[in-house]
């Protein structure tokens, strides 16, 4: 039956050009055997250890368009350059660029209190002076989106509903992340003179708050957004329990400040018979500024270089090439991934295979893959040589690739995901915390032989995994 199909299709498209069928990818022995070896010796290589801790001591906060972030695309650059990379190049992304100067806020009635926050990003600076106005408190986003605009005009809006620790962090993607993007932009379109939430973290005893980006994309439209600490929220939210008018004062020099152009940084090791297929892994560069960005995402960054250093070593060079991309502006919007798709689009086909770390350097212990059918055999090879390392593979999940390559996955790159622990990443994500000394050592390394054993097999694979435009639209494959 299959094959009368086919031949009817063959008949159906005359003398246009078809693909072959597609027939089972799978992995050889030998690759097998090398994939295993390098599993071993990247458990007792320090490579992504010293760049993180490097590009943290030497280079420090990353803030996209910011001081540093010349300052670490030229340190990276260098460092790559003398790992033996066959080439490493930049390719140009623009975005609009945000400062922030200073910020400071505090409860003025009925009982005055110094609040702990941080501006977010893309926030409107308050006037010179600061404002003061009554909060009106919600529930949750519902809550927000619900409200008649007379409830909320004038006045700065409030939203503490409180993330919990899981592993997958979901709590992030369905409470955090949400009130801090979308609320911020409902709230002014409601009327209200400013933004403030709880911090968008788990960390429910630490007094430092959490950074992260609002949904503004037009500076004319956006009003002064700051996240409280989670024990300033606590104080906030007893007050308002008193049932008298809470007036909070904010004073936020931030804003958005013209355009900037930075840069996707590529590091390429050659294939040694299909120069123009790559299997894609990176991080992203930039971090936010309260922070050295060790977590978030120099780990990232750690383990896709680690991992392509092992490869590098080999006698011979896997069948296709190794891309390692560090990429710009993640934090305010996936600049540099949204970049990086736009400029492969048309090549999509010849990124086989594609995964980004971006959530901090806890060990992974699931992966799932958005892979053609034929391509579960292979998977399933790759699952067999990680299941040592902790990882077990879930073949009815799809993956989405990680935070940028989801949007290059969305054109049509095969991808996986790989779970990283994140029960305590979101107590020091996007805060000051966000340090070397978060990175358990003996963890990075298991990420760089998660990530060394799956591109190498990848990369030597006898078969594609499905990459092509248009090739996992709606797979459902969230980042």
């Amino acid at each position: 039956m299959r094959y009368l199909i086919l031949a009817g299709a063959l008949a159906l498209a005359g003398t246009a050009t078809l693909p072959a069928y597609a027939a089972t990818t799978h992995i050889p022995d030998a690759a097998v055997k090398t994939a295993i070896q390098l599993r071993k010796q990247a458990r007792h290589d320090d490579t992504a250890y010293q760049l993180v801790r490097d590009l943290t001591t030497q280079v420090g906060p990353r803030l996209a368009g910011g001081a540093n972030d010349a300052k670490a695309r030229a340190w990276l650059m260098a460092r790559l350059q003398k790992m033996g990379f066959d080439r490493v190049y930049t390719e140009p992304v623009s975005y609009p660029k945000w400062v922030r100067r200073s910020e400071s806020g505090a409860i003025v009635s009925p009982y005055r209190q110094h609040l702990v926050l941080s501006a977010l990003g893309y926030s409107a600076g308050t006037p010179k002076g600061g404002l003061t106005a009554e909060v009106v408190a919600f529930k949750n986003l519902a809550a927000l989106k619900a409200a008649p605009a007379a409830k909320v005009r004038g006045k700065i809006v409030y939203l503490g509903q409180a993330m919990h620790r899981f592993r997958d962090g979901r709590d992030y993607g369905r409470i955090g992340s949400p009130q801090r993007v979308a609320g911020p932009p409902i709230a002014a379109a409601k009327g209200a003179v400013a933004y403030i939430l709880r911090s968008a973290g788990t960390d429910m005893h630490e007094r430092i708050a959490h950074t992260g980006v609002t949904g503004f994309t037009d500076p004319a439209k956006a009003i002064p957004a700051a996240a409280l600490s989670n024990p300033d929220a606590d104080q906030l939210e007893r007050e308002l329990a008193s049932g008298q008018p809470v007036r909070v004062h904010l004073d936020l020099d931030v804003g958005f400040d013209g355009r900037y152009t930075g840069a996707n940084v590529v590091a390429e090791l050659d294939g040694s018979r299909y120069p123009h297929q790559f299997i894609d892994m990176g991080g992203h560069l930039d971090s936010w500024d309260p922070g050295t960005g060790a977590i978030d995402d120099g780990a990232g960054i750690a383990i896709a270089v680690g991992a392509a250093h092992l490869i590098a070593q080999l006698p011979q060079r896997p069948a296709r090439g190794i891309r390692v991309i560090a990429f710009a502006n993640e934090e305010f919007g996936l600049w540099g991934g949204k970049a990086y798709a736009r400029a492969h689009a048309k090549d999509v086909t010849g990124h086989v295979l594609g995964s980004e770390s971006d959530l901090g350097a806890d060990r992974i212990y699931r992966m799932s893959a958005s892979v053609k059918p034929e391509a579960r055999p292979a998977v399933a090879q790759i699952a067999t040589v990680l299941k040592p390392l902790g990882v077990a593979y879930d073949p009815k999940r799809p993956g989405g690739g990680g935070s940028d390559l989801s949007q290059i996955h969305g054109v049509g790159m095969a991808a996986l995901s790989l779970s990283q622990d994140a029960t305590r990443y979101f107590d020091w994500h996007h805060t000051s915390n966000d340090t070397l000394d978060k990175i358990d050592r003996d963890a990075l390394t298991q990420n760089v032989a998660v990530y060394a054993v799956w591109s190498y097999m990848a990369a030597q694979a006898k078969g594609d995994f499905g990459s092509g435009r248009g090739a996992f639209a709606g797979d459902g494959a969230g980042e």
